[in-house]
């Protein structure tokens, strides 16, 4: 399923790239959801990019840490309803991300978004809870850290960085996507809470 999505997000992130009317149709316009009703865009956006740098980082990330989250999903599920809860989580990273910025910017005709970012970060997340240990390698860091610190260090700064709103990243946006993947993984497997901090206790 990972692989599913990486490539319907590439494919309408191209066209979108060649089209601005398609592109300016499937992006997030809290404006346009709450004047003219057009809720698809709540979910529409997640399939569209800016550019060709910020498809490739959410496509790696998804990639890399996709495939983990749903084969640890379909072990614990099984198949089917595994993959279930994996669309679920990443669908749900697409609606959930927007909702804080969307009630800060309903009546800003200006403010659009584009990027599966919200969703990207639901998925890594879970996999942070799934496998708090693991390291990862992230630039300009030049040696591994423990996936929880990453987890820890990623929240202040997207918080910090959503406060300031001096970029035009959509920091909120990871922010609450990343707080989703946890919430979403530890309902639909209270376990997997023990299992952190056992994992944590016992590195």
């Amino acid at each position: 399923m990972t692989i599913l999505i990486i490539v319907i997000t590439v494919l309408v992130s191209l066209l979108a790239m060649q089209n601005p009317t398609l592109f300016h149709r499937l992006s997030f316009s809290p404006w346009l959801i709450h004047e003219k009703k057009q809720s698809w865009r709540f979910v529409s956006y997640g399939l569209i990019h800016a550019g060709w740098m910020h498809l490739a980082v959410n496509m790696f990330v998804l990639y890399s840490f996709g495939r983990i989250v749903e084969e640890s999903f379909q072990i614990i599920f099984g198949t089917p309803k595994g993959l279930l809860f994996y669309a679920l989580l990443y669908v749900g990273g697409i609606l959930f991300s927007t909702l804080y910025d969307y009630a800060k910017h309903k009546s800003d005709i200006y403010y659009n978004a584009v990027g599966a970012s919200g969703a990207v970060a639901a998925v890594l997340f879970s996999s942070i809870i799934i496998n708090p240990t693991a390291s990862l390698f992230v630039f300009p860091i030049p040696f591994p850290i423990p996936a929880f610190v990453f987890g820890v260090l990623y929240l202040l700064y997207s918080m910090y960085m959503g406060k300031k709103g001096q970029d035009n990243i959509g920091h909120n946006a990871h922010f609450y996507g990343a707080v989703f993947g946890v919430v979403f993984t530890l309902i639909v497997e209270p376990d997997l809470a023990n299992m952190f901090w056992f994992q944590l206790m016992n590195q």
